[in-house]
């Protein structure tokens, strides 16, 4: 997320304000610039905000699938367990053999259903985590293009305060066109 003060934008638009005011259409134009720029900070640190938090869910949810599929795996292999007791028990021959056997069909029923349940929880925890990683790496862009866009600002700012140089602007179009292009590239 972008390190830079609410207030920073202020500093870059007195400096716009006082250019605007100078006459200079050149420098108008620097104010400008600078105005968009800062729009599309604000606007491209918004979105690295939004996939920081999407990536924090998406990996909270794939946390809480695990924790169901685990669930469900145990409460598979308890029953398993016992089914395959009663059915030892039953095939031993001693004691209530009838009562064996049918506690053994009990423990067995469901028993597809439940691994079913398992695995798809399983497929769901994989399916959060690479969506996690999605915005993971959305996120990384935007900060690279966030960071950019912000130098950007400041180098046209240099524009105005030499007093027109121009190739400080030239730099912050070339600066900030690369910012951009790397936001648009984290959505593609």
């Amino acid at each position: 997320m972008s390190d830079a003060s609410p207030t920073e934008h202020f500093e870059h638009m007195e400096h716009a304000e006082h250019a605007a005011s100078s006459g200079d259409s050149f420098l108008s134009i620097v104010s400008v610039t600078i105005a968009i720029l800062a729009v599309l900070a604000a606007s491209v640190g918004s979105l690295e905000t939004v996939e920081t938090a999407a990536t924090i869910n998406a990996k909270n949810d794939a946390v809480l699938l695990q924790n169901k599929a685990t669930d469900a795996w145990n409460f598979f292999q308890a029953k398993s367990l016992k089914k395959n007791m009663y059915t030892i028990a039953a095939n031993a021959g001693s004691g209530p053999v009838a009562d064996f056997q049918k506690k053994a069909k009990y423990y067995g029923n469901g028993e597809k259903e439940l691994q079913d349940k398992s695995l798809s929880l399983e497929h769901q925890t994989e399916a959060k985590l690479v969506l996690s990683e999605k915005h993971e790496h959305r996120h990384h862009i935007l900060t690279i293009s966030s960071t950019l866009l912000h130098v950007a600002i400041a180098i046209a700012t240099l524009s105005i305060i030499m007093r027109g140089a121009r190739w400080p602007w030239y730099s912050s179009l070339a600066i900030a066109a690369g910012g951009v292009l790397g936001a648009v590239f984290a959505y593609l």
